[in-house]
């Protein structure tokens, strides 16, 4: 089951629910038909429960919004990136566990 922590981001909230946070946000950019963002999917919704409050999780469907994953040179997926400030400031690319995840994010918190 989805967690309720996890932010879905499209092109529209992008912005406020990104730029502007005032916390870290980890932004899961993914696709349906990718099986290792299938695999990762629960994962993230983990990492959202454990950093709740301290951090800010959302997942791009770069499918459905183009102009982010555009802007943000996304090439493979699954890729994380890091937000803090409005600036990217840590990514992943690729499966990740939970510990590496939290640890990626815990480095800006």
């Amino acid at each position: 089951m989805a967690s309720a922590n996890v932010v879905a981001l499209t092109d529209g909230n992008f912005p406020t629910e990104v730029l502007k946070a005032e916390k870290p946000v980890l932004v899961d950019f993914w696709a349906a038909w990718c099986g290792p963002c299938k695999m990762i999917a629960p994962i993230i919704d983990e990492v959202a429960d454990t950093v709740a409050g301290q951090a800010v999780v959302g997942k791009v469907n770069v499918d459905e919004n183009r102009a982010i994953a555009a802007e943000y040179g996304i090439m493979s997926i699954p890729t994380l990136l890091v937000f803090k400030g409005g600036q990217v400031v840590d990514k992943a690319i690729g499966f990740k566990s939970k510990d590496e995840l939290v640890k990626l994010l815990n480095k800006h918190i």
